[in-house]
C-alpha cells in the first residue's frame, strides 16, 4: 500500500468516519460479501444489493445490471464519499437510468445504422439511439439480472456476475456465456475481468458504465477535475456519434489530455466535434494498444478532496463522456439533481462501430475463442 493510501486510512480509522451501515469500521482487510434485497421487478424478480469491503474501499453491486450502486473511498482527511453517480431504489434504475454503474453489453457504445454483416451475413439490431444501436440495446445486459457468486480469496473479496445471452438476442449472432468478476483487492483496487465464450460467431464489447465525480455524488459538477489519457489520437464522430472512420491527432486542439488538464479548460470551445456532442462523448486511441495485461492509461484527480483515480486496462480504447446529456430531470441518494457535467464516464472498450470498420481493432469472437478484457480501477487521495 502506497504511503499516501496508507495515511488516510489512518486518518480514517481516527475519525471514525470508516464506519460502515452497520456501524462497524472498515478493516484493512477483507470480509465476507453481504447481500440484501434491493428490490423486486414487476415479474417477481428479486434483485439483491452485494456489498464488498477490502483496502478502504467500499463497493455495493446489484444483481440487476451487474450495476455498481455505491463506490465509496475516503478523501485526503480520511473522508469517505460516495464518488459514483446512482439511484437508491430499483424502479428509478429500471425506468429512467442513462445507464448509472451498469455492466454493457452484448456491445458497448454505438454500431452505426444498427446492422453489420460478419462472415457475409447481415445482422439487423435492436435499435434504439435514433438509427444506431447503442450499448447493446434496448435491453442489453444493463438491463439482464445477473446470477452472482461471492467469493473471499487471495487476490480479495469479490463477485462473479453470470450471464447467458441467448442466440438473436437484440438481434446477435450466438449464444454468448459471459462471466464478469469484480474484485476489490487488499490495497483497495476495484478490478473488472470479462471473459465470454460464444457458439458461433459474434461480436463482443463489454464496459462498465460507472459516472464518477470524485468529489462526490451530489456534490456539483466535474469540471474542476484534472484528467490525464495516455492517447495521441481519437475518433471524430459524424453527427450521430458513429465514428467517422479517421484517427485524428489530439495535439493542438481540445481533446490533448496528454498532459493533465482542468477538463473545464477546454470543453466549452467551439470546436465542431465539442459541439455536436454538446461536450466530451468520444473514444481515445490509447496509445499502447491492445495489451495481454492491463496498462495505465488514464489518471482523474479532483483537487479539493484530493481523490485520484487511476485506470489500467488491456482495452485499445476509452470513451470519455462528460454527461452532457444529465439535465436536471434525476436525483442520487444525496437528493440532488444530476445537471449537464455532475459525473464523466471513462469506459474502457474497443471502439464504437468497429464491425463495420475493417480498419479498427476487431471484436469478432469465434467459437472455440474466449473473449478477454481486464480493467483496474486505483484510488489515492493527498
Amino acid at each position: 500500500m502506497d504511503t499516501s493510501r496508507r495515511t488516510v486510512l489512518a486518518a480514517a480509522a481516527a475519525t471514525g468516519l470508516m464506519a460502515a451501515a452497520t456501524g462497524t469500521a472498515y478493516a484493512s482487510g477483507g470480509r465476507q460479501p453481504v447481500r440484501e434485497l434491493f428490490g423486486t421487478l414487476a415479474d417477481g424478480t428479486k434483485v439483491h444489493r452485494w456489498t464488498l469491503q477490502n483496502g478502504g474501499t467500499r463497493l455495493k453491486v446489484l444483481s440487476y445490471g451487474g450495476i455498481v450502486q455505491s463506490l465509496e473511498i475516503p478523501d485526503r482527511r480520511g473522508r469517505y464519499a460516495n464518488v459514483s453517480l446512482g439511484f437508491d431504489d430499483l424502479d428509478a434504475y429500471v425506468s429512467s437510468s442513462p445507464y448509472f454503474g451498469a455492466l454493457i453489453g452484448r456491445y458497448g457504445n454505438r454500431i452505426g445504422g444498427g446492422r453489420f454483416t460478419l462472415d457475409g451475413e447481415e445482422y439487423r439490431l435492436s435499435v434504439n439511439d435514433g438509427q444506431n444501436s447503442l450499448h447493446g440495446g434496448a435491453e442489453g445486459f444493463d438491463k439482464r439480472v445477473w446470477d452472482v457468486e461471492p467469493f473471499t480469496d487471495r487476490t480479495g473479496v469479490g463477485l462473479v456476475l453470470r450471464y447467458v445471452s441467448a442466440d438473436g438476442e437484440m438481434g446477435y449472432p450466438g449464444t454468448l456465456k459471459v462471466a464478469v468478476t469484480y474484485t476489490l483487492t487488499p490495497r483497495g483496487d476495484w478490478r473488472i475481468d470479462y471473459t465470454a465464450t460464444t457458439d458461433r460467431a459474434t461480436v463482443v464489447n463489454l464496459t462498465n458504465h460507472t459516472y464518477y465525480n470524485l468529489a462526490g455524488e451530489g456534490a456539483g459538477d466535474i469540471l474542476g477535475h484534472e484528467l490525464r489519457l495516455a492517447a495521441s489520437r481519437y475518433t471524430p464522430a459524424d453527427a450521430t456519434l458513429i465514428p467517422t472512420g479517421e484517427l485524428a491527432g489530439v495535439a493542438g486542439t481540445p481533446f490533448d489530455f496528454r498532459q493533465r488538464k482542468r477538463i473545464g479548460d477546454g470543453i466549452r470551445t467551439a470546436h465542431p466535434q465539442l459541439v455536436l456532442a454538446k461536450g466530451y462523448d468520444h473514444n481515445w486511441v490509447l496509445d499502447k494498444g491492445v495489451t495481454d495485461r492491463p496498462q495505465p492509461v488514464a489518471w482523474l484527480r479532483d483537487p479539493q478532496s484530493g481523490r485520484t483515480m487511476t485506470i489500467a486496462t488491456t482495452e485499445p480504447g476509452v470513451q470519455f463522456y462528460s454527461g452532457n446529456f444529465l439535465d436536471g430531470t434525476l436525483a442520487g441518494p444525496s437528493g440532488r439533481t444530476y445537471r449537464q457535467g455532475d459525473g464523466l464516464c471513462l469506459e474502457t472498450q474497443h471502439f464504437p462501430d468497429s464491425p463495420n470498420r475493417p480498419a479498427f481493432p476487431s471484436t469478432v469472437l469465434r467459437p472455440g475463442g474466449t473473449y478477454r478484457s481486464t480493467t483496474v480501477h486505483g484510488f489515492s487521495a493527498r
